[in-house]
């Protein structure tokens, strides 16, 4: 019954992520929520039974009912402050709002949410039944197609009754707050930035200035907020580091040894690579008695790429 109930679940997701991405479907956001939901309380189901028995997974009043994924994500996730739990019970309360009214505009409202919700359910049906789904599904059809329409707040106003156009506006308001003040288990956000170059082989785009133009625009140099460009703490980094190395079966050896990836490791590779002295990788934050280091996406990518390239020596090499 567990092998059944993770095959249709991997099915459920595939559903998810085809209906998703196809560029004709107009109700994606209907079908998805409701694929995707689907698909995470087949999986959990199929988790509860293999670690917590035949009966955890029934109504104890009615044991001829199974459970509901409210209940399940319940009885998995106790932490109800979890990103990841926070993450399922909106897209639940979508599922369940869709079947009165959607607008177009809730596709802007949702996709981080639904591009969190795609990796945690990758992440979770490795670590609950060890199965990568990148190996079903080709790891660029993993990233959502989205909109980049953005969310004009006056135009849904004009569009709609003030009843849903303050529904919509409520619901974006609501996951804007929550996406603060959680991590990427809960929100995927999407951010764009762009940058002056005078080498024309390395612009995608190309923009001309014109001194007489009425309109004016300001460039920005740098960025100015770490928080959100280097957000990660050295204890991330090396989490996010063994994951990623679990993930592609690379194992590590130090002095001849199996090893992981521990700070005593990351403390060196900060060191021979001068990952504090790259403001690519490392933000010093400078305004406490002692300096605090925080760290870049790049890092960890970085980190993991040179690992990848010498398991068997490099940790040795570059102690040395």
């Amino acid at each position: 019954m567990e092998r059944k109930l993770i095959d249709k679940s991997i099915e459920a997701f595939s559903m998810a992520i085809e209906l998703y991405n196809k560029p004709t479907i107009k109700y994606r956001v209907e079908g998805f929520s409701m694929f995707i939901c689907n698909a995470w309380e087949l999986m959990l189901k199929a988790h509860m039974l293999k670690v917590m028995g035949n009966k955890s997974i029934y109504y104890k009043d009615h044991p001829e009912r199974t459970l509901s994924l409210d209940n399940c994500i319940q009885k998995v996730f106790t932490n109800n402050k979890d990103p990841l739990r926070l993450n399922l019970e909106k897209i639940i309360e979508l599922r369940n709002t869709s079947t009165h009214f959607i607008t177009e505009e809730y596709e802007m409202v949702y996709v981080p949410l639904f591009q969190a919700c795609v990796f945690n359910y990758n992440e979770k049906m490795m670590s609950f039944h060890n199965i990568d789904m990148a190996k079903i599904i080709p790891q660029n059809f993993l990233t959502l197609s989205v909109s980049m329409k953005a969310l004009d707040e006056a135009e849904i106003i004009a569009k709609y009754p003030e009843e849903i156009a303050t529904k919509v506006l409520n619901a974006k308001d609501s996951i804007d707050e929550l996406s603060i003040n959680n991590n990427a288990k809960f929100a995927i956000r999407i951010e764009h930035y762009h940058y002056l170059t005078k080498n024309k082989d390395e612009a995608t785009s190309f923009i001309k200035i014109d001194n007489s133009s009425d309109a004016s625009v300001k460039i920005i140099k740098e960025l100015k907020d770490p928080n959100n460009t280097h957000k990660y703490t050295a204890k991330h980094c090396i989490a996010s580091v063994r994951e990623a190395l679990t993930k592609n079966e690379i194992s590590l050896l130090y002095n001849g040894q199996p090893a992981k990836f521990t700070s005593f490791h990351f403390a060196n590779f900060c060191k021979y690579f001068g990952l504090k002295d790259n403001l690519k990788f490392c933000y010093i934050h400078k305004q406490f008695t002692a300096p605090q280091y925080t760290y870049s996406q790049q890092a960890i990518d970085f980190i993991v790429e040179e690992l990848t390239k010498d398991p068997e020596h490099i940790l040795d090499n570059i102690k040395s």
